[in-house]
């Protein structure tokens, strides 16, 4: 009883800011389904079983054409997001089709958080000329549109996972260039980085035992937010051709080829990926509130009150 104790008292005081929030309760639930299901349904989904097992997820591979299947026939009882025109179950391509943009916004967020940081720990916490040259080289990276720049970045090298992956990750880094080098400015002025300086401390102590931790909370709260706006522009570019070679489940590739039946009244075809990349965008838009909240105190009792 007493090891349970010691064992599980730390993970249950980390959840208990957890229960009180609502929203990042809702927006870990969905984000969590939808790993759930890119980790039951992703690539090894696609395959034919190797073990002979009987697949009930998903009931059709999402990459086979089917003879037995009608062509562009709305949501029934056996096909419940209906069929596409190349005789394809819709339903299997949208369970499978969450694993490529679930890899491409972490991946690329997980780089961008960690080179960006990196540069605004070194920019805030030395000032000068290095300060103002990695400022301005983040800025002009920062004013250019960031779908553009990233479907310029993909355009470069070649469509595929690790060239979106690379080129959202480039578009993101001056985000936590500019939020790590904002609290960078702030903390260095403090009393306790101030007093290390004075014992004599080295340069890169002061900046990886005194500053740096005290910047997570902003990353964090920035990361939620980013990982929902990666989702969307993973999808606008598998919509412009920049994606997964087909035919591989792709939510993005999926809208735009069903956009072109839309007029002629197929609107399944576009519409259940779309709520795919609509709802795992609003369960991390709520994770950042959620991590907002409890990362930042006076928000908090602003709402409550």
């Amino acid at each position: 009883m007493q090891v349970s104790r010691i064992i599980f008292a730390p993970i249950f005081k980390v959840l208990r800011p957890v229960r009180r929030q609502r929203l990042l309760q809702v927006g870990l639930a969905i984000v969590i389904a939808h790993i759930l299901m890119a980790i039951i349904c992703g690539p090894t989904g696609n395959k034919e079983d190797p073990y002979g097992l009987t697949r009930l997820i998903p009931p059709y591979n999402p990459e086979k054409t089917y003879r037995e299947i009608p062509r562009l026939a709305p949501p029934s009882a056996q096909h419940w997001m209906g069929t596409d025109h190349l005789q394809r179950d819709v339903f299997s391509r949208v369970i499978s089709g969450g694993w490529a943009p679930i890899v491409v916004a972490f991946s690329s967020i997980a780089i961008s958080l960690t080179i960006g940081s990196i540069i605004g720990w070194i920019s805030g916490f030395a000032g000068g000329l290095l300060d103002r040259v990695l400022s301005l080289t983040m800025d002009a990276i920062y004013s250019f549109p960031s779908m553009i720049l990233a479907i310029a970045l993909v355009a470069v090298m070649q469509p595929g996972l690790v060239p979106m992956i690379m080129a959202i990750a480039v578009v993101y880094i001056p985000t936590y260039f500019r939020v790590t080098r904002a609290e960078v400015l702030q903390i260095r002025e403090q009393t306790f980085v101030e007093a290390a300086r004075s014992v004599g401390a080295p340069w890169w102590r002061i900046l990886l035992r005194h500053i740096a931790p005290n910047t997570v909370n902003a990353i964090m709260a920035v990361s939620s937010f980013n990982i929902a706006d990666a989702i969307l522009t993973e999808a606008a570019m598998s919509f412009l051709g920049y994606g997964l070679p087909p035919p591989a489940p792709d939510w993005g590739f999926d809208i735009q080829n069903g956009q072109r039946f839309l007029q002629s009244g197929y609107w399944w075809l576009i519409t259940f990926p779309g709520l795919m990349i609509l709802s795992l965008s609003l369960g991390f838009g709520l994770i950042g509130e959620g991590i907002s909240d409890l990362v930042n105190p006076k928000r908090r009792r602003k709402k409550g009150g």
